[in-house]
Order: structure tokens, then sequence, then C-alpha cells
């Protein structure tokens, strides 16, 4: 293919750079005397005749929408034209590499540049936007740093344009699953938040290195992204707030365009940007107080170390009655992330899924698709086999847990409003899970703010790291994170501790709440136990 003449006008030099659906080539119109880069469908090459239709009015739409976005942060498109029956997009040459490639030689990018890059994607987005079109595929492999300093978004393979007649079929999902916000794996239509999502997972693969919800395979990471939370990120810097902010999992809750864009000039310069303030919490600095009084207390929770008796504090009021709901109620778990894998595997459905930048079709046209979950699987939300060493066990109270090692004991904390505890070592680190039927807030994160509050004026050394909304399970919950000091007087494991507490409230109406806690040293264990945890728990 290399020295072949495309169009009777452009000399193919040598590949650039390759995906699951092209080629993209170095080559040298012949007739302006400039060098240029051209994009080879390759995928048209192994379809019928009726996807390779689709396949050219998808090339067309892209080259259609990268047109209609005039910036400087975008990709110029030259030219789209057939050559060898297959569609070709000629555009402008970019002399440098990608973000992804970046990521991968540096290991991360330093917070202030990742933000100067994420201020220049995020230009390119809102001129899109403006433009009418919707990227859909924001990722590290679609930026492109050129050597003299620039920043460029490119690919718009898989742009939606308003007023275009839809290319994708129903039930289709398309695009790189690290990167899909929420609501596009559940289906909804995607708008501008859904773009904003993207970035700020992109900005998180740029300062750590990894993508924020990547797992062993699309599927499981369509489901983190819908129900997990991004692990704590710990190279951003003044970045932090803004990488927060972009992938709150409600697009309502994400900052617009140009809020977004004046936080991460502000970070671009070194500086906190002083509108993270209404979308992350801040840091509350702890004092020495007295420890709670009386145990029983309704309004609080809060969770130490296990006393030199082996159980619970005095300082560790119950999560409050009762704990578990009524056998009899009904219990269905359909989550809207089931609805996209029913869209995904289905009979007249096909997924064009990317993990990563990596660009691997794992389910296509011309695949096989896979067989649907099972019925007990779609109803749990089942990701899959355990780490090695974990187990899965059902407690007495109903629920199933999974638990890092079968060292794991249970310990019930409150048998009246049945809490119970998991530990492997006495209460050193250890699990609490509590349920409410009848809980004191209608919305979780009321919950955590009011427990935050309270537990803040308690706990020596009390640090509030993060409060936050979420969706866990298609359901609205919240999580807290805090550390604290725990004393020799209270406990025979004293020093730093952190802890977090998520809660959620089920369909049925029930409060549920996970909490998790160890000394800060094995904290990052600790996490990444809680994240298996989270994936694996099964209401009763």
């Amino acid at each position: 293919m290399q020295g072949s003449l495309v169009a009777g006008r452009y000399r193919l030099g040598d590949s650039i750079g390759s995906g699951g659906m092209g080629r993209v080539w170095r080559a040298h119109d012949e007739v302006l005397h400039r060098s240029v880069a051209i994009k080879e469908l390759t995928a048209a090459l192994y379809v019928s005749d009726s996807e390779g239709a689709r396949l050219l009015a998808r090339t067309r739409a892209e080259a259609r929408a990268a047109a209609r976005i005039n910036h400087s942060a975008v990709v110029t498109v030259h030219d789209v034209l057939e050559h060898d029956g297959r569609p070709w997009i000629v555009m402008e040459l970019v002399e440098g590499h990608s973000l992804a490639d970046a990521v991968k030689e540096r290991d991360r990018v330093e917070p202030r540049e990742a933000a100067r890059i994420g201020l220049w994607v995020l230009r390119a987005l809102r001129a899109a936007h403006t433009a009418g079109v919707l990227h859909r595929d924001v990722k590290p492999g679609n930026v492109l740093l050129a050597r003299d300093g620039r920043v460029l978004l490119t690919d718009f393979g898989i742009a939606q344009i308003d007023g275009d007649t839809a290319i994708t079929r129903t039930g289709e999902v398309v695009g790189s699953v690290d990167y899909l916000a929420p609501e596009r794996v559940r289906g909804h239509d995607p708008g501008p938040s859904s773009d904003l999502w993207a970035l700020g997972a992109t900005l998180y693969t740029a300062v750590e290195g990894r993508s924020p919800f990547r797992r062993t395979s699309p599927l499981s990471t369509m489901q983190a992204v819908v129900e997990e939370e991004a692990d704590e990120l710990r190279h951003a810097g003044p970045l932090e707030p803004v990488i927060s902010a972009l992938l709150r999992k409600d697009p309502a809750d994400r900052p617009d365009a140009a809020r977004a864009e004046q936080m991460l000039a502000e970070a671009a310069e070194g500086r906190r940007p002083r509108a993270a303030q209404e979308y992350v919490a801040t840091r509350a600095a702890g004092a020495h107080v007295p420890l709670p009084p009386q145990a029983g207390a309704r309004t609080a929770r809060t969770a130490t170390p296990y006393p030199r008796s082996g159980g619970p504090t005095a300082v560790q009021p119950p999560y409050g009655p009762p704990a578990v709901a009524p056998r009899g109620k009904a219990r269905i778990r359909v989550i809207a992330l089931v609805v996209a894998l029913a869209a995904i595997v289905g009979g007249a459905t096909a997924a064009v899924l990317q993990q990563g930048d990596r660009g691997r079709t794992t389910a296509g046209p011309s695949e096989t698709s896979a067989p649907a979950p099972t019925p007990d699987a779609t109803r749990t939300g089942s990701t899959g086999g355990l780490p090695e060493g974990w187990v899965r066990r059902t407690d007495p109270f109903g629920f199933t847990v999974v638990l890092p090692g079968e060292d794991w004991e249970r310990v019930v904390f409150d048998e009246e409003t049945r809490q119970v505890d998991y530990t492997p070592d006495g209460g050193r680190h250890f699990l609490r899970i509590a349920a409410d039927d009848s809980p004191d807030f209608d919305d979780p994160y009321d919950h955590l703010s009011d427990l935050d509050q309270q537990i803040g004026g308690r706990l020596v050394g009390y640090r509030r790291l993060g409060l936050q909304r979420l969706t866990y399970r298609d359901r609205d919950g919240a999580r807290l994170e805090y550390g604290w000091t725990a004393l020799a007087k209270d406990t025979e494991f004293p020093g730093p501790y952190r802890a977090v507490d998520q809660m959620y409230i089920s369909r049925d109406g029930v409060e549920y709440a996970l909490y998790m806690a160890s000394p800060a040293a094995d904290w990052d264990t600790t996490r990444e136990q809680f994240r298996t945890i989270l994936q694996g728990w099964r209401e009763p």
C-alpha cells in the first residue's frame, strides 16, 4: 500500500496510526505539494455491501462533522473521497503524538500541563457543540499533541450532528467504554455534558496514568462507569476538583462548558479553581474535643476500631433502627446497565465497544453476539469471578457479601437493629453493613452530611476527605470518606485511621450503608477491597 497513489493525487507514505475502524497514513498531495494525513476505512474490507454502505455514510458524516467546526484545536478536514471502493478522509497532518502515547511514555502527565491540554480540548468541544456536533469519543487517543505545542481534537467518526439522520442502529452503543458517560451506558441520549464526562475521564488518565473505570472486560467496565466512583486522585494537584466535577454521575451535576473552562484555566496556572467549592467538598480541620457520649444516639453514626474488650466501643452508635427490611418485600433489582446490556447482546442489535485506546472491537456486526446474562446475574448485577482468595457469604440477616478471605469473622454489632461487622483481626480492619427500612433521611447525601457535621466535632483530628453524591446500582446514593486519630484510651489499635461510608436507598425504600475502616497506612489495600465488596454486594 505504501507508495500507492490515491484518487490520482495523494501518494501514501508510512502508516502513522491505526484503530478498530481504520488506518491513518502520512501522504503527499501531488497537486498542492503539501503533506497531509489520510484516513483509510479498513473496516469496510471485511463487511457486507449493506454494512459497507453504512460505514461509508459514517465516514462522510465524520468529514461533515469536522468541517462544520471552525477552531484551531480541531483537526482540519481537507477532502473526503472514494478509492478502491472505500471512503478515505484527507486531513491536516499533525506532527507529534497522541495524549495516549504521552501517558504510555511518561507514565503520567504533570497536572498543569494536563490542565492546559484539557483547556484546549474543552475549547474544541465548545466550538463543536456550538456547531451542533457531539463528539461522543473523547479519549486520550483522540487528543493530538503537536510538536509546536498545539493541542488538537480529532476523530469525529461517531459524532452526532443536529439534523442528520442517525447512522447508528437501534440499540447500538458506540465508543470506547472507558470514556462513555453513565447516561450513555444506560442508553439515554447524549448531550454536551456527555462529552465533558469523557474529558474528565481523559484528564484522569493523563494525571494518574490509567483510566478511572477500566476493568477486566468491556461489560464490567461499563458496570463500573454506572455504579462505582473513580479511585481517589493522587497526582492531580490543582486539577483534582475539576476532574471530580466532570465525573459526576448525574449530567445535571456537572459544570457546564463555560464553568469548566474557567476551572481548567485556573488549574493550568497552578491555582486551585475557585469554582471548585460548588462541586467538591472542602476538607475540614479536625479539633481535639471529647468523644461522643452515649452509644444509642439515633442521630449520629460513628465508627472507630474495636475497644480492648474485643467488642464495639461506646463511641460506635448504631446506624439506626431497624436494620433489615421485612423478608416479605419483593427484591427487584433492574439496573439501567442491564437495559444497556440487553441492547448490546439482543438478537437484533450490535455494539461497537472499544476497551481503552487499543481500538479492539469486542463485538460488532460481523461477530456473534454474546449470550444474554442469566436471570440471576441480571438481578444482582454480577461482575463475574472474584479475585483470588476472596469468598462469598450469605449472611444470616439475608444479604450476600464478598470478603477478602476466609479469616474474616462475623461479629453482630447490634442484634436488635441487625447491624453486622466482618473483621479478620478483632477490629483493626473491619467492614460494617447496616440497613434501615425507616430511614430518618430521604436523601443519603443529606444523611451523610448530617453525619459529617456530628462526627466532625467528636473524633480527634477529624478530616473530611470527600463527600459526594453518586449513583449505585442505578439508585441515588452518597459517599463520605474521612480520617481521624484513634486514641489509646479508646482502642487497642491507636493511630491514624481512614474510613469510607457509602449509602443508598433501595427500590423498596430501605437505606443500606456499607462502611469500611482501617489504619491509614493500609488504606490503599482497603480502598481496593471496598471496591470489590461494592461490586459483590447483594441485597436480601
